[in-house]
């Protein structure tokens, strides 16, 4: 009599999802991008001419620019909320040094940084706040979550306190102080092509050939994938982890003065929301919440699903109160598909 203890149990194996399941849910990004282009050229008649074309451009280049930092920040199971807000102060900090310059030195003399000095500060500065963001995560063990969320209201604090909550307006330079060009970084055109868009795509080359092809971008997945096996293999989760929030406040500053620089203004609310667009940018780009799947290309590709979805909701009269509804929405089964793709797929491919 053969013994029931000694019987093995097994598991029946799940049966593979079909090749047009697994390639609709990796195709969903390409998938609502044509469906929200098709609608809106359908409903607002301009929304395909040239010039709306530049304007949604530029709007995709901001969300794609934040997407990539924030990209390299989920890879590893992370979330940066700080993002909106380090843009706002960065801008508030580029405004500050145009039209104050810097006090330096006991005679108390003002210096006037260029405008490419004046870039390389406040991307430093961001750099430094995503540092923040990191050690708080990896020294003291606050979640991502809380940690960035601190953040987003410290910064903002900041960005408030910079002018006592007004606008740093006319931010052109001057040619006596030598600091003049700085809107071409926002409003500026090459060869008929936005500035913003050029740095966009640089950018997310650069940053899909280093997730592909570099140690860095291989640890930045192995650390999504299982942070445990990662660090069983010798890889410094806790630099990697720092490393990423770096990134992405570098790009966040980067994407305020952008802002700040379109709009010759520097505004403290400025970059409100903007976290919320670039997480619905990477999501629905194919990453995953838990980490170690997703592409930078696929963030470009949500990033334009945002862009387009929210300049043809402004165009054909979409109340700001039904935007945000819609907005959120789209987020949400962003998130719901990224949930059903791990499911019904299992995929980390």
């Amino acid at each position: 009599m053969t013994s029931l203890a000694s019987t093995p149990v097994t598991t029946p194996a799940k049966p593979p999802a079909p090749a047009w399941l697994s390639l609709l849910f990796k195709s969903r990004a390409l998938i609502a991008l044509a469906l929200v282009t098709a609608f809106f050229a359908v409903m607002a008649p301009n929304f395909l001419s040239v010039a709306s074309f530049l304007i949604t451009a530029k709007h995709i280049a901001t969300i794609a620019i934040l997407g990539v930092g924030m990209t390299y920040v989920i890879l590893t199971g992370g979330i940066d909320l700080s993002v909106g807000s380090i843009a706002g102060l960065s801008g508030m900090i580029g405004g500050a040094l145009i039209l104050n310059g810097v006090t330096a030195g006991p005679l108390g003399v003002v210096i006037y940084p260029s405008t490419l000095a004046v870039i390389g500060i406040v991307v430093a500065i961001g750099g430094l706040i995503g540092l923040l963001n990191g050690t708080l995560i990896t020294r003291f063990g606050v979640a991502p979550f809380i940690a960035t969320l601190g953040v987003l209201y410290v910064a903002r604090g900041a960005a408030l306190l910079c002018s006592n909550g007004a606008t740093f307006p006319n931010l052109t330079g001057s040619a006596d102080y030598g600091n003049e060009g700085f809107p071409l970084l926002g409003a500026g055109k090459l060869a008929g092509i936005p500035v913003p868009v050029l740095i966009m795509v640089a950018l997310a080359a650069v940053a899909a050939w280093v997730a592909a092809n570099t140690p860095f971008g291989r640890r930045v997945y192995a650390v999504g994938g299982s942070e445990r096996a990662a660090l069983l293999s010798g890889v410094r989760v806790g630099r990697i982890k720092t490393m990423v929030y770096v990134i992405s406040g570098m790009c966040a500053a980067l994407v305020g003065l952008i802002v700040a620089s379109d709009l010759v203004a520097a505004h403290p609310a400025s970059g409100e929301t903007f976290e919320l667009s670039a997480i619905a940018a990477v999501v629905l780009g194919g990453a995953s919440l838990s980490g170690g799947r997703g592409t930078i290309g696929g963030t470009i590709i949500g990033a334009c699903v945002i862009g387009v979805l929210g300049d043809g909701m402004v165009m054909i009269g979409v109340s700001e109160f039904w935007q945000m509804v819609i907005k959120g929405t789209v987020i949400v089964t962003a998130v719901v598909l990224d949930q059903l793709q791990g499911r019904i797929i299992g995929a980390r491919d």
